[in-house]
Order: C-alpha cells, then sequence, then structure tokens
C-alpha cells in the first residue's frame, strides 16, 4: 500500500513538473518590466507578480527578481507574497519600453511561513506569543559544529547531551525535562516529524545531522498547539536549503586524529519554473573516543513554480549508517582510576539504521487573505542493534573472560558474556495534512486564523533474536510483535492584532489516537496476544504581546503540555490496557524582547506543572525495565536569558558576541516513596524514601553558554565558545555518591541498598565546562576559506552522562582542519 501511494505522489509531481516547465518557456513580447521585491532590503522570493484581472504573470526568484513581458499598453499590476501586504502598481509600456521597477512591500504581521514554525522573518517575532529562539545560517557556520548537541548548548533552556562525541544520538531537553532519546520534544525537519514514531515511538535514535542544515528554530510556548502531538517540551524544527536562483554549490572537507573525516557536497540550481538541490554528507571516523562510524547521508528537493499563486516542494532523503554504538559505560572504580575512558568495552556491538523519506507540499494563495497549505510524508527506518550481554557479577553464566573494572567493588566490574541480545526494529510512517490561513478585519482589528486537520498512521515491528556468540547477528528468536497507532487531529489558532501594540493569541488542538498491539512471540514461545487502547486529549493555549515600541514588547501565554503514551507501555505483555495516562502539564512564561541598536536582548520566566510526569525506566535511560511509568506530580520553573550585541563599526571589523543562560528547578511535588534498603533476612522490612522535593534526574540547575566572533573585511576571522553545564542528579534519590551508599551498606550489612553499586549509572553528575576556539581565512575573490578549530580547549575531563548503562566522558581536546569552497 505505501509504495502504491509512493508511485502515486511521484507521477502527481511529475505532472506538475510537466505543466510548471510549460510555464516557464513563455515567447516573451516586446515590452518588459523588470525589478526586485523586497521587504526592508532583504530579498522575498516567491512572490506572485501578475497583471490584475488576467492569468499573466510571474514569480520572483530566490534574490527576489523577476521578469514579465507585456504589450504595451497601460496595466495594474500585482505584487502579492504570503506573509506580505500586497501592494498594486499602475504602469504604462510604450513600445520595447522597460521599466525597472524596486518593490517594498510591508509585512503582514499575522502571517506565518508554514514551514517556518516560529515565523522568524524580520519583525515577526514582537508578535509571537511565546518563547523561540532561532539558530540561523550564519550562526551556523560560525559555530562549525561538529555535533548537533554543539550547536543547541547555545539555545537558552535547551540541556544538550552526548551520548556519542559525533552526536549521532541527538539527546535533548528542554526547561529541566529527561534529555532521553530527545523524546520529550517534538522534532520536525522542513515541517515533517522525524522520530520513528511520533506518537508510539517518539525516540530520536535518527538525528537530523547540523552540518547540512541553514537554520533550527526552537519554540517553546503556546504556539505549539500547532504542531502536536507533543507540545510539551517545545518544537525543534531543522531547515534546509531551498533551491538557489542560479547555479551555486558548497564542497566543504574536515578531518580530524582517528580517522575523523566529514565531506560535504551540496549543489542547486533553478532552470525555469522548476529549482532543485542536491546534498550528500560524508562522515567517519575509525576511532572517535571509542566511537567507530560510517555515515552517507543524501538529500534532494525540487521546487515547482505550478502557477502565479502555486508551489510545489518535493524532498527525498536517503540515510545510511554503521557505528560501533553501545550501552555499556565506564564503571565508577573505572573512572577513578582513569586508564580505560576510551577503551572500546563490547567490540562486536554494532548499530545499523537506514532510513528513506519523502514528503510533498503543495502552498496556493487562494486570495488576497487565504491560503492553503497541503502536507504529505511518509519515511520508513530500519534500526538494527547487535549488543554483546555482559554482567556485573562473576557468577555469572557464559562469560568470555573479559573482565573491566574492579570486581572487589559491588557491581564496579563488567564481565562479557559469550552471547547477544539482537534488537531489531523497523517503523513506517505516513501522514497527511491540510492547512489553511484566513486574514480579515472586525472592526480596527486584524485577525488571522490558521486550521487544519491531519491524519497520521505509523506501524513498528519489533523482534528480539538472542545469538550465542559474542558477534553473532542471528540466533533464537526471543520476542516478535508489532504495533500500529493511527491518529487524527484537528486544530484551530486565532491571532487578533489591535493597532501597532497589542496581539492576542488562542487556540485548540484535539488529538484522537488509537493503538494496537500484536504480540507473536514472548519469552522464546509463541503467543496471539493482542490489545487495543485509545486516547483523547483537548489542549488548549493562549497568549498575549504588548509591544510599548518597535524596540521593546512584553509577551506571555499559557497552554496546556501534553504527550501520548508509547504504545509498548501503554498495553503490557498480556495485551491488557494498563491506563497509563498520557503526560500532562500546565505550562505559563512571560517574557520581555528588546533591541537597542546593535543590543537585543530577550529573557523569559517559565513555570510548567505536571499531572503525571512520566520517567524513563528503560535500558537507555539507565534503568532495568523496559518504557516508562507515571512518575507523579513535578513542577519545573526557571528563567532563561539571551543577550546579543551584533556590530560592524568597529574599523574593518564585524563583531558578534553573545550570552545564554538558564536557571531551572525541576522537582517533584507529591509524596512518592522509591526502595532506600530491605532487610537481608525475614521479615524482610523495606525501608522506603520520600522523594517528595527531590530533582528530577538529568536537570541540572544552570546552563550557560558564551561566544564572540569577530571577522576582518581581509577574510580572516576567529571566533571562541564557552559552554558550562551544572551539577546535576541521575536517579530518583539524588544519591550524590555511589562510595557513600557502599560505604553505608558496608556498615548496615543485614540490609541490602539498590543503590550501593559501583556500575557508574548512580551518583550525581559534577559541573562542567569547555571552550572552543576558531580560526578562518576566506581567500578573498576565490570562495575557498580554510579553518581550524580547537574542541575543548582547556581539555577538561568530565562526566557527561551515566546513560545508558555506565559513564560516558566528554571529548578531550580535538584539532579539526577544514577547507570549504563556495563555487
Amino acid at each position: 500500500m505505501m509504495q502504491t501511494r509512493t508511485t502515486l505522489t511521484l507521477f502527481l509531481s511529475f505532472l506538475l513538473f510537466l505543466k510548471g516547465f510549460a510555464e516557464g518557456n513563455n515567447t516573451p513580447n516586446n515590452s518588459l518590466i523588470y525589478g526586485q521585491i523586497a521587504y526592508k532590503g532583504q530579498a522575498i522570493p516567491m512572490a506572485a507578480v501578475y497583471v490584475k484581472g488576467t492569468s499573466t504573470g510571474t514569480t520572483s526568484d530566490a534574490e527576489g527578481k523577476f521578469w514579465l513581458y507585456l504589450k504595451p499598453g497601460r496595466y495594474t499590476i500585482v505584487f502579492q507574497a504570503l506573509g506580505y501586504e500586497t501592494q498594486v502598481l499602475e504602469v504604462v509600456l510604450n513600445e520595447r519600453d522597460s521599466r525597472d521597477l524596486r518593490v517594498e512591500l510591508e509585512e503582514l504581521s499575522l502571517m506565518i511561513d508554514p514551514v517556518t514554525i516560529s515565523g522568524t522573518r524580520i519583525g515577526l517575532l514582537r508578535y509571537l506569543p511565546g518563547s523561540v529562539s532561532v539558530l540561523d545560517n550564519q550562526k551556523l557556520l560560525a559555530l562549525r559544529a561538529v555535533s548537533n548537541t554543539d550547536a543547541f548548548r547555545h539555545v537558552p533552556g535547551v540541556h544538550a547531551v552526548d551520548e556519542d562525541p559525533a552526536g549521532l544520538r541527538t539527546n535533548l531537553a528542554i526547561r529541566g525535562l529527561d534529555p532521553d532519546r530527545s523524546r520529550s520534544q517534538l522534532v520536525l525537519e522542513d515541517g515533517v516529524p522525524v522520530a520513528l514514531g511520533p506518537y508510539g515511538e517518539p525516540e530520536l535514535y535518527y538525528s537530523p545531522s547540523i552540518d547540512r542544515m541553514s537554520g533550527v528554530e526552537i519554540l517553546k510556548g503556546n504556539g505549539q498547539i500547532l504542531y502536536g502531538p507533543q507540545t510539551i517540551g517545545g518544537v525543534i524544527n531543522y531547515l534546509t536549503a531551498d533551491p538557489p536562483s542560479e547555479a551555486s554549490g558548497f564542497l566543504s572537507l574536515k578531518g580530524a586524529e582517528g580517522g575523523f573525516f566529514s565531506g560535504r557536497l551540496h549543489f542547486g540550481n533553478t532552470l525555469g519554473n522548476t529549482g532543485y538541490t542536491f546534498d550528500y554528507l560524508r562522515k567517519q571516523a575509525d576511532k572517535l573516543g571509542a566511537l567507530n562510524f560510517r555515515l552517507n547521508d543524501l538529500n534532494g528537493k525540487i521546487r515547482i513554480k505550478s502557477g502565479l499563486r502555486s508551489v510545489v516542494n518535493i524532498k527525498w532523503s536517503i540515510y545510511d549508517e554503521t557505528s560501533n554504538a553501545t550501552y555499556v559505560g565506564l564503571t565508577q572504580p573505572m573512572f577513578d582510576k582513569g586508564e580505560n575512558d576510551f577503551a572500546i568495552l563490547a567490540p562486536n556491538d554494532r548499530l545499523d539504521i537506514r532510513r528513506y523519506a519523502l514528503s510533498l507540499q503543495h502552498t496556493m494563495q487562494l486570495s488576497d487573505k487565504l491560503s492553503l497549505r497541503q502536507l504529505a510524508y511518509a519515511y520508513t527506518t530500519k534500526r538494527n542493534w547487535r549488543r554483546q550481554d555482559f554482567a556485573h557479577s562473576a557468577s555469572a553464566s557464559g562469560l568470555t573472560g573479559v573482565v573491566w573494572g574492579d570486581p572487589s567493588m559491588p557491581e564496579g566490574a563488567i564481565f562479557m558474556r559469550n552471547s547477544t541480545g539482537n534488537r531489531n526494529r523497523a517503523f513506517e510512517v505516513a501522514g497527511f495534512e491540510n492547512r489553511i490561513t484566513y486574514n480579515y478585519s472586525l472592526a480596527n482589528a486584524s485577525n488571522q486564523i490558521d486550521a487544519g486537520i491531519r491524519i497520521h498512521n505509523e506501524k513498528a515491528l519489533e523482534q528480539r533474536i538472542n545469538g550465542k556468540l559474542a558477534e553473532a547477528r542471528s540466533g533464537d528468536l526471543r520476542e516478535d510483535e508489532m504495533r500500529r497507532g493511527l491518529a487524527g487531529s484537528l486544530f484551530m489558532q486565532q491571532k487578533t492584532r489591535i493597532g501597532e501594540k497589542f496581539a492576542a493569541t488562542y487556540g485548540l488542538r484535539a488529538e484522537a489516537l488509537n493503538y494496537h498491539r500484536e504480540i507473536l512471540r514472548v519469552a522464546g514461545k509463541d503467543t496471539l496476544i493482542s490489545g487495543l487502547t485509545k486516547n483523547f486529549a483537548l489542549i488548549p493555549g493562549a497568549g498575549i504581546n504588548y509591544n510599548f515600541n518597535n524596540n521593546a514588547g512584553l509577551f506571555a501565554g499559557i497552554h496546556k503540555g501534553y504527550a501520548p503514551p508509547r504504545i509498548k507501555d501503554a498495553i503490557s505483555n498480556s495485551g491488557e490496557d494498563v491506563n497509563l495516562d498520557a503526560e500532562i502539564s500546565r505550562n505559563a512564561e512571560i517574557g520581555v524582547r528588546l533591541t537597542h541598536n546593535d543590543l537585543m536582548f530577550t529573557m523569559t520566566a517559565y513555570h510548567m506543572k505536571f499531572d503525571n510526569q512520566v520517567i524513563p525506566v528503560s535500558e537507555s535511560s539507565g534503568g532495568q525495565g523496559a518504557g516508562l511509568i507515571n512518575g507523579g506530580e513535578s513542577v519545573h520553573k526557571g528563567i532563561e536569558a539571551n543577550i546579543v550585541y551584533k556590530s560592524n563599526k568597529i574599523n574593518d571589523f564585524d563583531l558578534e558576541t553573545g550570552i545564554s543562560a538558564s536557571i531551572m528547578q525541576s522537582r517533584f511535588s507529591t509524596d512518592r516513596f522509591v526502595i532506600y534498603k530491605i532487610r537481608k533476612t525475614a521479615p524482610y522490612d523495606t525501608t522506603l524514601l520520600n522523594i517528595n522535593g527531590n530533582s528530577t534526574p538529568y536537570s541540572p540547575s544552570v546552563i550557560a553558554s558564551f561566544w564572540a566572533e569577530m571577522a576582518h573585511k581581509s577574510g580572516i576571522s576567529a571566533g571562541l565558545s564557552w559552554q558550562f553545564t551544572g551539577r546535576q542528579y541521575t536517579d530518583l534519590m539524588n544519591t550524590e555518591s555511589a562510595a557513600e551508599m557502599i560505604a553505608e551498606a558496608a556498615a548496615n550489612p543485614d540490609f541490602g541498598y539498590p543503590s550501593a553499586v559501583a556500575n557508574g549509572r548512580i551518583g550525581a553528575i559534577p559541573s562542567y565546562q569547555t571552550l572552543n576556539l576558531r580560526v578562518c581565512y576566506i581567500v578573498p575573490k576565490t570562495g575557498i576559506g580554510f579553518s581550524v578549530q580547537v574542541r575543548n580547549l582547556l581539555d577538561e575531563r568530565y562526566i557527561v552522562t551515566r546513560r545508558p548503562q555506565g559513564i560516558r566522558i566528554g571529548m578531550p581536546r580535538m584539532i579539526i582542519a577544514g577547507i570549504d569552497w563556495n563555487f
């Protein structure tokens, strides 16, 4: 069925291509109007230019330029672009006449670009009802981030955790949420979901590579209700480059020790009414820390002007990755000794990821007031992970004789076993969305309605195959199941603007989903178990903006946070609906935006109260269980701020410097008890510990960053960046030190202490900081640039996480040399 839908999509795209090609080859008449369409000096691409009352017209290219041939006469020319006020000009053309028109459009403050979720076109930020952060192309080029986490560490309120030095698995958390697999955020690429299963399995085992992005947006306020299902942490939208107006390209090559290589080729052009881009990224390393990987990432876009007011965008991608990614990490004695920081503990572990994606987006300006956006998307992800079994006990069966760590400490050593668990999963996702935007005036107010519907389907196939050798990729089928999810969404948001100062936004989203889990094999035995569950939620949100003037504004918003339960957590292994509630929160924020000359400042205070925060207990989060549990009530509150200074007035230098900081408090806010100790003999008394008031795991109290970039007109530039992550706890009890728990257990031998273990998963993570340096030289008039960057300049040694199953060390000092060519 999916292949049929894909074939139909490609066929329709081909017809649109032929139509656009035909329209782009009209024979010109003998008079010409030409020029450029812009907003405050910035070009506006894809603007419609046509003769009023006729079908004669054209559209502007990527640089805002247009050409329109007409017969001599008097014409009313209409200039129209999504997000801008329509402008009309009267033009008189004589025989073989030509007119150069420079058209400046005014912003339509209530319009938001259908892919760019934050509406970050110049001037729109002051009308957004919530906090938003943007990493634009200039910022990404300056950062030259090696991984996604490098870039996100400059965003206030975002906690970015490295699971591996290359950032292949991006773990992000917004405002004190748990960063495990970025499951609390909705992650998009050009407006299309990228998670394995956005509803039933929102984990981010595949992350769009920051190397090929032209920008990233992070939306945290009540505007999230337009982009479910997750509306708790925020929406992260990766943006890729659109086709250029003329042939151009980019080649980048980087290298470092350990066999690290990153190469990217990007090329694009526009022919007639059709533009295209092609992007190929190759990354690899023989030993980056303990990581060995090979990655190929191919992407392309086709943009077709299918009419004066209609554009079709087709996007495809192929992603292939092989790595020795592993769950096992260092034990506490191994870290303390410091001899095996980057040892390959499980050399036979292997993760293979293959992903195919295709999307088609059609945008049409139906009238001056009404626009339509249609989006269809489909992608498949195959994730096969062979992981060698290990134990923390010398009495475990099937040991290979390979031992890491200190066996004299409780769980202080890793005993490798001669067997594997092959966790093979495949996912299929497809969806369709219709979204309309209507603008109207009522009394003295300008209004905009955004409304739409989305149908989304996803399917997961999962097998667990136990191999009897450390390198086995096959073996006994232990578990086999299929999961399906069908979801429907309705959403509407009303924006009202009164004058230039006040704007209000309010909306509602409805989410309905049906889950089906079919279990074919459990514990090596065939079964015929199936179960169903349903979930429905109404997600309201509202916000206001008040602009004191063009340089100062206040915003505030409230909305309901919602994240559906995973399918395999909501339906038990016996097929029963376990009534695992959706994750619900009440979110509020208030903030201020200020600009003064070259200075920009934003500060936001927020408060999030969870009725039942979902806590991960799966292996990926360092737990012993599978999936998630309801963790009870919690409160997240804090302040985040960002200040940026830009200037090109310092002699021959351009300067940008900035600071972002977040102060957060994330705590459990109701009584909840966990096991502290258990008597080893009858009557097996259990002592419980109330964690009310404890910090939630992996929520540092402070995150901060600083950067400074300076460029000289000669082509020389330099940049310095600093990141700081505060102290954080890793378990519910907020254990300071596993050594202290082990000492207490030794003093009380009649009791067993679950946290008295040295496996590296228990204990606080001390605060840490890194400093990075970059120097670049662009050879004038050649498009060729050379760069050298030093990551972790001071060679700090620090714990970045204790997940999935042991300590991970931050990457030591790394020197990367590169060459770029823009052509």
